[in-house]
Formats: structure tokens, C-alpha cells, sequence
């Protein structure tokens, strides 16, 4: 251990953890965790795939860190400074159960490098449970360091490592341990902040037993791996020397975010980010214009959880509708980016809509007291909308319409890392196009 890591160690045991929402959360020395390129000289295939996600990025995402800065600021309600405090939570769970940092703004300061790591190996295979299925109420018990490794535990029952022991874990097995973290609550109000847990339990996917895990950990190069695409097992062994195993689960953990990746150099994890995207939905056009009148029909075919998901309020899905006559004339559009990447008014996009407890629209999940509007497609259903033409003197045109995706607002992303510093690209998730009758 270097000497700026047993400072920080030393100073981790003077830190008393606030009382959360969640309960008291428990306290570990950062040196009883081990570091992932440890894990790495073992399990080298899983560390590459862990490497380049976003569990690897969460401490060093730059988009969320400017966001979660963003959102602090200017922020007087203790209870909203308590929610906005709170990210690191999930984004450095190694740092905040020891105690660095306990909050985000103190993301401004040094921490070790251990702490910086994101989602890493040891905590995920330290957890033997969780207390409540939200805000990162894992329940942990990690060794004493490389000396004493202690127990890791994971899918398989017959585990004989060298390093450290091992364990047949269920919970590892069970979307639970996904929810953990992937579901979020206000600290304070308890507004559902992000649902994939909840939404994925009372959906048909839950009921026929497909977990978390059996999409997004199944993932790798060329095979999407979601709902409406095959699953196949992922033949190898999850150590050297271990043995042969008909299905090892990858560790890209895939799932929407094709930006940041591809700013660390993992072009793999961007791919994968939409070809997840692009199976995860269907559009279908009417065949005739009732009235006048346009139908589109949204299908979410291939996510177990809604679509959008996660941050909702933030995440943008939406419909690009354009109608053309004789000649390739434009008769009627509707979405859409303008200019300046966003979306015209009126679009029909999918999120959800916080407010702050008096029917006015909130940005910040700081203030988030309410939820005004939840647009979203559940798994397997469908979401049908309705365009109304003006008169056509035609008897038929071409309809054509997209379904597009992307992780932000590009007005939200200007507000907060400056204009023209990133461009958030949209993705192609489906469309559909056709003659139709007037």
C-alpha cells in the first residue's frame, strides 16, 4: 500500500457515515479491497470486458460528474443537498462504504486510485445480499487486502481458486443484485428517481424467470443478446487454468451509453450500445389514413425493463414522423433536431417528467418531489400514436418514420459543459416506411 493510500486509509477511520435513507451504511477500510488488476491476473478476459464499461467509467464519466456538479450548485434545501450529495453512492461504491468520498462534491478532491475505479470486482463479489432493492444498500464482506483475500462469490459451486476462496452465491444469479444500485430514490422524498428493478419485477420477463443478467451480461461483439434476439450461452473459463464451463457471464454489462465509452478509446462498447438499442424496439405505420389521420404503432420488443429506462428524465426516445407526395415532395413532418440538436416542439418522446411538488418541471433529481409524467413504453407492450395530416390531394404517399434515441439533451448538455463541447448522437433504434392510401 503506497503512503498516500494509508493516509487516506487512516482518515477514513475518523468518518462517521450519515444515517441514509437506506440505513446505517456499513464501514470498511479501503485496504480490505482488492484492486481489479489484481483480479485481472487471474480472470484476464473478465477484466478486459469490465475495462472498457461503463461500471469501469462511473467515478470518471465526465458527463456525469460535470451534471452531478451542476446539480449542486446553488442548492440551499438540506434535503435536496442531501439527495445531490448522495451519487457517489453508486459511481465509487468502494470509496463510499470507506468513506472517500462520503459525498460528491468531494469528487473535487484526490482520492486513491482504488476508490476511483468505479463498479469494480471486489465489491460486486464481495456482496452476500442487499437490505432494500435501491440507493446501493448492498450488504458486503470483503477480505483484508491481498494478504487475506477472504471469500469471493459468484455462480459457480465448484470454484477451487488459488488466490482466495470462493462461494456459491444465489444472489449473484438474481436481478436483485443489479437493483441494488439501478434503482434509485430520492434520499429524502423518495420520488423514484430510476425504476429498471421494479419495472423488470412486475413485468412478463420476471415471470418467466429471465434476470437482469441474462441479457445484459450475456452480451459480447456481434450478438446483442436482448428480448426479441437469441441468448446463447457464452462457452469458456472464467480464469486461467480454470476449467471449461458451457456459459461464463461476460462483464461488458452493457446498456445505452454510446458517448462516453468511445471517449476512452473502447469503440467495442459503443457498438455494443447500439446494436442493444437497435433490438430493443419495433415501429409499424397503419396501412390507411383514417380521417386524415395518422397511426403509429411503438412496440418494445426487446427490454425487459421500460423504454426509456434508468434516468428517464434525461434519456430521450422519440418519433421522427415525414410524409411525401408525388415528386419526393415534403407533405408533413413532425420531429426532430433542429439546428442547434434539439428537438422541435411537440416531438413525441418517451421519459418520464419530474416536478418539484407543484406541478412545475424539474431537471435537477435534487428537487425532484414529484413525478408529473411517465411516458414509457413496459416490456412486450406497445404505445400507439396518432398524427393528424392536413388535407392531401393525393391518393396515396409515403410515410416513413424513425424511432431514435439518445442519452441527453444536447440544451441540458450545453447548459452544462458549455456549447459545442459535446455533441450527444443520436441512434437509429428502428423504422419503418411505406405507401399508404389516402
Amino acid at each position: 500500500m503506497n503512503k498516500g493510500m494509508v493516509g487516506y486509509t487512516l482518515t477514513a477511520l475518523t468518518i462517521s457515515l450519515a444515517i441514509l435513507s437506506c440505513g446505517k451504511i456499513q464501514h470498511f477500510e479501503l485496504s480490505r479491497f482488492i484492486s481489479p488488476e489484481t483480479c485481472g491476473g487471474c480472470h484476464g478476459d473478465i477484466y478486459e470486458q469490465w475495462k472498457g464499461s461503463m461500471h469501469s467509467l462511473s467515478h470518471v464519466d465526465p458527463l456525469y460528474k460535470e451534471v452531478a456538479f451542476h446539480d449542486l450548485k446553488g442548492l440551499t434545501d438540506p434535503d435536496e443537498i442531501k439527495e445531490a450529495e448522495h451519487c457517489v453512492s453508486c459511481h465509487t461504491p468502494v470509496g463510499f462504504f470507506s468513506g472517500m468520498p462520503s459525498k460528491t462534491s468531494d469528487h473535487l478532491k484526490k482520492i486513491p486510485d482504488l476508490a476511483a475505479k468505479g463498479v469494480q470486482c471486489d465489491f460486486c463479489h464481495s456482496a452476500t445480499g442487499a437490505g432494500k432493492i435501491y440507493n446501493a444498500d448492498l450488504k458486503l464482506d470483503p477480505g483484508n487486502g491481498e494478504n487475506d483475500p477472504g471469500t469471493k462469490r459468484g455462480p459457480h459451486a465448484d470454484s477451487k481458486p488459488e488466490f482466495h476462496r470462493a462461494a456459491y452465491s444465489k444472489f449473484h444469479t438474481r436481478a436483485e443484485i443489479c437493483g441494488a444500485c439501478h434503482d434509485v430514490r430520492h434520499v429524502v422524498f423518495g420520488t423514484k428517481l430510476e425504476s429498471p428493478y421494479e419495472e423488470w419485477k412486475k413485468g412478463p420477463y420476471a415471470e418467466r424467470g429471465i434476470p437482469c443478467q441474462d441479457c445484459h451480461m450475456r452480451q459480447r461483439p456481434g450478438i446483442a443478446a436482448t428480448g426479441s434476439t437469441e441468448r446463447p450461452d457464452n462457452p469458456g473459463s472464467s480464469a486461467e487454468g480454470a476449467p471449461g464451463r458451457k456459459h461464463i457471464y461476460t462483464h461488458y454489462f452493457t446498456g445505452t451509453n454510446n458517448l462516453v465509452p468511445g471517449q476512452f478509446g473502447n469503440k467495442d462498447q459503443v457498438s455494443m450500445a447500439e446494436e442493444r438499442l437497435k433490438h430493443a424496439a419495433t415501429v409499424s405505420i397503419g396501412d390507411t389514413l383514417q380521417e386524415g389521420t395518422l397511426t403509429v404503432t411503438v412496440t418494445n420488443t426487446g427490454a425487459g425493463h421500460s423504454l426509456p429506462t434508468g434516468l428517464s428524465h434525461v434519456r430521450q426516445m422519440w418519433l421522427e414522423v415525414k410524409v411525401t407526395g408525388a415528386g419526393g415532395k415534403v407533405l408533413y413532418k413532425h420531429g426532430g433536431l433542429d439546428r442547434r440538436g434539439r428537438l422541435e416542439k411537440d416531438t413525441v418522446l418517451y421519459n418520464t417528467v419530474f416536478g418539484d411538488g407543484k406541478g412545475n418541471m424539474v431537471m435537477n433529481v435534487a428537487k425532484a418531489r414529484e413525478i408529473i409524467r411517465d411516458k414509457r413504453i413496459e416490456p412486450l407492450k406497445s404505445s400507439r400514436e396518432s398524427f393528424r395530416l392536413p388535407r392531401i390531394n393525393e391518393q396515396s404517399v409515403t410515410v416513413e418514420v424513425k424511432l431514435l434515441y439518445r442519452l441527453a439533451p444536447q440544451e441540458l448538455v450545453d447548459a452544462v459543459v458549455g456549447p459545442g463541447k459535446i455533441t450527444i448522437p443520436p441512434v437509429l433504434m428502428a423504422s419503418d416506411k411505406k405507401k399508404v392510401k389516402i
